[in-house]
């Protein structure tokens, strides 16, 4: 019956005067959220975007930055991909058509885009992984492909077509002759161009391929879902690390094998045992190991905060004195129910704190003298704990509201 439901649902719709999403935030969850791609034309009317390509470039130049270009060659269908960061001179020479810039991570550089995270608070937080924003020639694009998380692709400047494949079961073949993850085989269903303002939502799992057909800027809000390799991966690091080397493989009820190079189904069964009594024990275990794993950033290696960024100040006294401190911008954080308090997770980091505390940190990116107060004693400590981490720095011009 759901399923019924959603064919009859548009894949377009107009969101004029009716915000974001088209529609109720309950509405769009309950009906596309990982289950149908969504065109949302005007999503952001009269969209002014908050960076120009060549502040791209110039992002795609520094040190640290997570920057890629795409080229195609149209004609032989060859791909070619480049990593930065690039030398300045770099995009002056850059042909007129056929290649993309992409650059990650992009809400940790820029203030105002940043900002944009706030509109899509009817999902979770710690689920936003980054907004990549790509800067295309005309022609240019990065092939028909997959990707295995939610995105939503605002369209900043100038206009880009996408072709969409909204059929189940698409064919995943993907080619061997090129440097990226390429579809062998894209037949497309849906075709659109979007112009500023409009926004395409795609699930995970849905084929999509996008051309600029000007020079435009294209923004990607990105969801993180790690995949059950990677939840294994962790999960068997920090069962490892934690491990009692007592429990271990026992056969107390051992008896005489009908033969001695047989692992027989009591052994397996021993093995399993063995396995069972190392997991983790409960759910607030489980619950620590999940915060710490999702709140930790997976490419943000020598971008993260750490204590040789700490301000080396009383932030509480430096808040009275009415100077804003900033949230790190690779500073990821959220918390949840434990026991009567709570833990709040920062970068794979857990500190024990009260909810309302941890709500009010988890929430902050900018701290003053009011949320200074509306804190515990216990929560000023954990703030002070985790200004000495690197998390927190006195507020910049750079990062300043007003601008």
């Amino acid at each position: 019956m759901e399923s019924c439901v959603s064919a009859l649902l548009p894949f377009e719709i107009d969101a004029s005067g009716k915000g974001l999403l088209g529609m109720s935030a309950e509405q769009f969850l309950r009906d596309y959220w990982q289950k149908k791609p969504l065109l949302i034309r005007n999503a952001f009317p009269a969209f002014a975007s908050p960076l120009q390509p060549e502040d791209l470039a110039g992002l795609a130049c520094e040190e640290g930055a997570l920057a890629r270009i795409v080229r195609h060659d149209w004609q032989a269908d060859t791909w070619q991909v480049e990593n930065g960061p690039f030398p300045e001179e770099k995009f002056p020479e850059m042909p007129h058509q056929d290649w993309t810039l992409l650059v990650q991570d992009v809400d940790k550089w820029d203030a105002d885009v940043a900002g944009l995270l706030a509109h899509f608070d009817f999902l979770p937080r710690w689920r936003m992984d980054d907004i990549m924003i790509s800067f295309a020639a005309p022609g240019g694009s990065v092939g028909a492909h997959i990707d295995n998380y939610d995105v939503f692709l605002l369209q900043a400047q100038g206009h880009r077509r996408w072709q969409i494949d909204t059929r189940p079961h698409p064919d995943e073949t993907y080619r061997d002759d090129v440097p990226l993850r390429l579809l062998k085989h894209f037949n497309p269903d849906q075709d659109w161009v979007l112009a500023p303002g409009d926004m395409l939502y795609l699930p995970p799992g849905v084929p999509h391929h996008g051309v600029a057909e000007d020079a435009c800027l294209t923004i990607s809000v990105g969801l993180r879902a790690p995949s059950s390799a990677e939840l294994l991966d962790h999960y068997a690091q920090t069962l490892a690390f934690d491990a009692d080397e007592r429990i271990r493989y026992t056969d107390p009820d051992l008896a005489v094998p009908g033969d001695t190079n047989e692992i027989d189904e009591a052994a397996l069964d021993r093995a399993i045992d063995a396995l069972e009594r190392l997991k983790l024990q409960d759910r607030e275990q489980l619950g620590e190991w999940f915060g710490r794993f999702i709140s930790a950033y997976r490419v943000a290696e020598g971008q993260a905060p750490g204590p040789e960024d700490a301000a080396g100040i009383d932030i509480i006294a430096s808040l009275a004195s009415e100077q804003p401190w900033q949230r790190h911008s690779y500073s990821r954080m959220a918390w949840r129910k434990s026991g009567d308090g709570a833990l709040l997770f920062a970068n794979g980091g857990a500190w024990p704190a009260s909810v309302a505390d941890a709500k009010r940190i988890a929430a902050a990116e900018l701290l003053d003298a009011q949320l200074a107060a509306q804190l515990s004693p216990q929560g000023q400590a954990l703030l002070q704990t985790l200004a000495d981490a690197g998390h927190y720095q006195p507020q910049t011009d750079e990062w300043d509201e007003d601008e």
